[in-house]
């Protein structure tokens, strides 16, 4: 009896814990991480950055959009074909770095192209200038010369973090021993019927240097990175970049999805003779979850573009 009777306080008292623990208001370390990357620590619009401070600190000339800044750096020393097309800047083959002010700093978030020369000096380059590294990715495949893509994420006082910004930019000039922007900029045949894709994929795009090219946003989704909302100037869209004939063209590009989007993309893509080359985050710290993917396709321009477009369609952005 006395066994039975000890054996129920213990039951007892373990059931009195688990009841305490499940109505205890305090949440786990890792819930309160979670809710506090769910907070905006600085909404759209309630801070100013100091365009010219970052111009006189980088040397460079960039783009400003809705308070936020972009210094693009074109690869024009890279000869860069693949299946027979070469890839110039605007199909994917350009540096940048983006700015995003927050309170009395800024955010910036880039992807800087290598080669395999490059890679080992300019990462070191990257953590010496205090910033992370988020991932490193191709674009293509059976590309000659073989180009790598480095996302990095970095914060701090405007005039720190463009000075950042300018020894990873002069450290890829050093290690190539010229400047990539300076080479000559060449341009690709493009006579597709681009009413026609246009009326396709339900978007139009921009020419530039003979690449078509589509942008599109994921309004739908309130990206945040480190809490700081992400714009689709700051990288976070779905891009279309097409060249050559209607007989045969030459697509390629990046899909921004969702978590439950990864899937229906991929199999949209692969079923209708697109090659799937990358999946792969450009972030760590985003809320919500979100993956890019990076794609190559040659054929008829048609055919291409209706294999883009059931792609789309996948995601959110496509349905409406």
């Amino acid at each position: 009896m006395k066994r039975v009777i000890s054996h129920l306080l213990v039951t007892a008292s373990m059931a009195t814990l688990l009841v305490v623990a499940c109505n205890n208001p305090s949440q786990p370390a890792n819930n309160a991480d979670s809710s506090k990357r769910n907070n905006i620590l600085c909404p759209p619009g309630t801070s100013k950055l100091d365009v010219q401070k970052i111009e006189a600190v980088t040397g460079m000339k960039g783009v400003a959009k809705n308070g936020e800044y972009k210094i693009t750096v074109p690869q024009n020393d890279l000869n860069v074909v693949v299946d027979g097309f070469k890839i110039i800047p605007p199909m994917g083959l350009g540096s940048w770095a983006a700015f995003t002010p927050c309170a009395d700093s800024v955010m910036v978030m880039g992807d800087i192209i290598v080669t395999e020369t490059d890679l080992a000096p300019v990462q070191q380059e990257v953590i010496r200038q205090g910033f992370a590294i988020t991932a490193i990715h191709n674009h293509f495949v059976r590309n000659h010369p073989n180009v790598m893509y480095m996302h990095i994420d970095g914060r701090g006082k405007a005039a720190q973090v463009a000075a950042n910004v300018k020894a990873i930019f002069d450290k890829v000039k050093e290690v190539r021993g010229k400047d990539p922007k300076e080479g000559n900029a060449d341009s690709v045949q493009n006579i597709i019927n681009i009413a026609h894709l246009d009326s396709i994929i339900g978007h139009k795009g921009e020419m530039a240097k003979g690449v078509y090219k589509y942008t599109i946003g994921r309004p739908d989704v309130a990206l945040q990175e480190h809490g700081i909302p992400i714009s689709s100037f700051m990288g976070f869209n779905t891009w279309s970049a097409w060249q050559g004939t209607d007989e045969k063209a030459a697509v390629s590009g990046d899909f921004t999805m969702l978590e439950n989007e990864v899937a229906p993309v991929i199999k949209a893509l692969v079923e209708n003779g697109i090659e799937v080359v990358a999946v792969h985050n450009h972030m760590v710290h985003e809320q919500p979850r979100t993956f890019f993917l990076h794609y190559w396709g040659v054929g008829p321009a048609e055919k291409l573009a209706r294999g883009f477009k059931a792609a789309l369609d996948q995601t959110a952005a496509g349905r409406k």
